[in-house]
């Protein structure tokens, strides 16, 4: 691949949840860039493993990094882990994140707090993880940017969930934590930036995309009509990850297909 076709040369990268969906897309296309990428799984061993064995079987750096985003000594040590075998980390993407749904009425406080802890504290805990390592390490020939961060949010960090209070009020308070980090460190070169996704073809919402009635009734909400690929949204963060989008701290990026337009009001005006 010629230089210019590689962003993230002699760069390195830490994705978590990268064992599966969106997170292994960036894995794969940050590994191509020519960044060395830490792959971060909590359960899926086997999973981190075969995406590792397949970024190496290119001749590209890889490592798989077992840990709960939502402990903070768990996350000291995975950047430990990555910086002993690499060196330096400059970007971290901060993917790992689950549901567990109910309705208010029904919801355990367990399933609020576990999805707090890991779509919004784990996600803290990376970023902070990441600043200081960057201002500790300083700047380095690859990229004008001391650091870059970026947050893996969802179009519910907009669009209310009926269902999912839990997921929607971390996706919310990682946009303004976001946001916050960004004004907080840009003097200090380190962009902070979001992807707030729509539908994308993973396994989290595998029963939705795998049904045709299902499908048909979210295609009513997307109006570029199609459900996206991991690939798209590895693509954005492919874009906020190198120096192309230098200028760019503090904003989220949807990749939706339109999800965030309301199309339910495309008749209604």
């Amino acid at each position: 691949m010629p230089a210019h076709h590689r962003p993230l040369e002699d760069q390195g990268a830490i994705v978590t949840g990268a064992s599966s969906g969106i997170g292994a897309a960036i894995a794969r296309a940050f590994a191509a860039a020519g960044a060395a990428v830490g792959v971060n799984y909590r359960g899926a061993a086997a999973a981190a493993d075969t995406l590792v064995r397949e970024i190496r079987d290119t001749g590209k750096r890889a490592i798989a990094l077992a840990a709960d985003v939502s402990d903070e000594i768990a996350v000291r040590r995975m950047f430990d882990a990555f910086a002993d075998t690499f060196g330096r980390i400059d970007i971290v993407v901060a993917n790992a994140g689950l549901q567990r749904d109910a309705s208010a009425a029904d919801m355990t406080l367990d399933d609020w707090r576990t999805v707090i802890d890991v779509n919004l504290t784990g996600q803290f805990l990376c970023a902070r993880e990441a600043i200081r390592r960057f201002l500790a390490q300083g700047p380095s020939p690859a990229s004008p940017a001391l650091g870059k961060i970026i947050c893996m949010s969802s179009v519910h960090e907009v669009i209310p969930w009926a269902g999912h209070v839990n997921y929607a009020a971390a996706k919310g308070g990682v946009m303004l934590m976001m946001k916050t980090l960004a004004q907080e460190v840009a003097s200090r070169k380190i962009r902070v930036n979001g992807i707030a996704p729509g539908a994308i073809k993973t396994r989290i919402n595998e029963s939705v995309w795998t049904d045709p009635d299902k499908a048909r009734d979210l295609m009513k909400l997307i109006p570029y009509g199609r459900i996206g690929e991991p690939d798209d949204v590895a693509r954005a963060a492919l874009w906020l990850a190198s120096d192309d989008s230098d200028y760019v701290t503090g904003t989220t990026l949807f990749v939706d297909g339109g999800m965030t337009l309301y199309p339910e009001f495309r008749d209604n005006g």
